[in-house]
């Protein structure tokens, strides 16, 4: 198995993409299981990817990298000690904020809840983390969910990746 620092860069494996970010969750997955690469590697891999196009893009909107890494530390522990593995260990997600995640402000975009903090997780985040899913941001959402486009009071505009003039969709925008 490799233990790269956390500046190495990884060698990807045959067939996949250059960068860890582009892989699918399956491929993500299947490679930390066999060792190819870790789970640290799969998370700094998309939070350089969020530190290259999000400032633009503001579609994740908070992100406790802390809690991310440690995350994707204990996943890699629970290999190297070929534990349980559930079929998303070690891949890192995001969440919409309009979804609890326990010690996260809920805020669904609105001012008026940018202190409410989940005291637990929603059952899908539970569900993501039983599986082992490692959430490395909250991306944005209109208000409340309910618009054609994602902008809002508390966060501002998501823009498409592609295409400024275009929506970045609604209550998924993010």
């Amino acid at each position: 198995m490799t233990n790269p620092t956390q500046d190495e860069d990884v060698t990807p494996a045959a067939g996949l993409p250059a960068q860890i970010w582009q892989w699918d969750a399956a491929d993500m997955a299947a490679h930390i299981r066999l060792g190819t690469i870790s789970s640290r590697e799969a998370v700094k891999s998309c939070h350089e990817r969020i530190d290259a196009v999000n400032p633009r893009l503001n579609a994740i909107v908070f992100a406790d990298r802390q809690r991310a890494m440690q995350a994707a530390a204990d996943a890699d522990g629970q290999v190297r000690r070929d534990e349980h593995l559930g079929p998303l260990h070690g891949v890192p997600v995001t969440i919409k904020l309009n979804v609890d995640v326990e010690g996260e402000a809920t805020t669904n975009g609105v001012p008026a809840f940018a202190e409410r903090i989940a005291p637990a997780d929603s059952t899908v985040v539970s569900n993501l983390r039983k599986a082992g899913a490692i959430n490395v941001g909250r991306t944005n959402t209109p208000p409340f969910s309910f618009r054609w486009f994602t902008e809002n009071p508390l966060h501002g505009r998501t823009l498409n990746p592609w295409d400024d003039r275009v929506t970045s969709g609604g209550s998924s925008g993010g």
